[in-house]
């Protein structure tokens, strides 16, 4: 079983998300994000934390003018900046999932494909397509190997499906295939935010 989930997400409309926020409710999925209470992540969150599980928001100071506004839900955790924002969020989720965003989702979602490319980490990463949204980077993905620049077996990093009950059903049969460029013993954690713990990595 996933539990709990980290989400990657922007801003976007609310009526297209609120569906596959109650598929993660009735499987009793804990919640790790970004800390912000306004759109979309605060949609999610409040949902998660009204459904009875628990909620971890990790945002930078220097955001918390920006990304709260009234009542936080569940756990806050204040960090200094980015970096330590996503290796604290890395660190306490077993699996990724990115909804449509921007360019902070897409930075977040490239990230941990990467990492577990060079073998930082071995849990799922799940992209939600809605609408096929993604389409076009999935495309993208496609020509790097064409080009030569991504390797075949590296595709198998990530999942992605349409729909969340399709994509956590991917995600939870999700077995590690592609030869990772280092161990995960090999990596030195203090450079990464003490992440993963011993217990993640493995």
């Amino acid at each position: 079983m996933i539990n709990p989930d980290c989400f990657f997400c922007s801003f976007l409309i609310l009526s297209l998300i609120s569906p596959k926020v109650l598929v993660v409710v009735k499987r009793k999925i804990d919640l790790v994000y970004g800390g912000g209470s306004v759109g979309l992540m605060g949609l999610i969150s409040q949902k998660v934390y009204d459904g009875g599980c628990h909620v971890l928001g990790v945002i930078p100071r220097a955001l918390m003018p920006l990304e709260i506004s009234g009542q936080t839900v569940g756990e806050v955790r204040t960090v200094s900046d980015m970096h330590e924002r996503k290796a604290a969020m890395a660190r306490e989720a077993d699996a990724f999932i990115a909804l449509p965003g921007g360019y902070g989702t897409m930075e977040e979602l490239l990230e941990m494909i990467t990492w577990s490319q060079l073998g930082i980490h071995k849990k799922p990463v799940g992209l939600l397509n809605i609408d096929g949204y993604y389409n076009c980077l999935l495309a993208l993905f496609d020509n790097g190997v064409k080009e030569g620049f991504i390797k075949p077996g590296a595709l198998n990093i990530f999942v992605s499906a349409p729909t969340a009950k399709e994509l956590l059903e991917k995600m939870e049969q999700y077995t590690p295939s592609y030869q990772q460029v280092a161990p995960c013993e090999s990596w030195n954690m203090e450079q990464l935010g003490n992440y993963p713990t011993q217990h993640n990595a493995q």
